[in-house]
């Protein structure tokens, strides 16, 4: 982890920025304008959002967001569910990992037209970058996050 890198987007200039995973903390600066980035939280578990936290968790977000979109009721969710505990863990610090309860939180599965569960949602630099409908292998998963993270 110490030699990992991860690309972030200054919010004043829009320059992308190569960060050692290990620096996320120190409050490193743009390269381009010096720009301070606030301290970035490193998650290993899925953080839970909301209607209310999504914008501040996966929009806001410096790194890119993996989020689940599940409810309890769905099997196939609680099968896919160690699968994201595991990525969490794995790419903390190079992603962050989320999950959304479609039935708490409607108005934000409506925004992304989520209609099969599970969904996951690919957002890099607060934007929907691609989407994936269904329960996947890891291995699936890690295709998309590899084509998403390495853009």
């Amino acid at each position: 982890m110490a030699n990992e890198r991860v690309l972030i987007r200054c919010r004043n200039c829009g320059t992308r920025n190569r960060i050692p995973v290990a620096r996320l903390q120190d409050g490193p600066r743009c390269g381009r304008c010096k720009q301070s980035f606030p301290p970035i939280r490193i998650h290993n578990r899925p953080v839970m959002v909301t209607d209310r936290t999504f914008t501040d968790e996966v929009i806001a977000s410096p790194l890119p967001v993996l989020l689940d979109c599940w409810a309890a009721w769905c099997a196939p969710c609680g099968a896919m569910a160690p699968i994201l505990e595991d990525l969490a863990k794995s790419y903390a610090g190079r992603l962050k990992v989320a999950k959304l309860n479609v039935d708490q939180n409607p108005m934000t599965a409506s925004r992304y037209s989520v209609m099969s569960l599970p969904t996951l949602l690919f957002f890099r630099d607060g934007k929907l970058i691609d989407t994936a409908a269904g329960a996947l292998p890891r291995l699936e998963i890690e295709r998309f996050l590899y084509r998403f993270m390495n853009k």
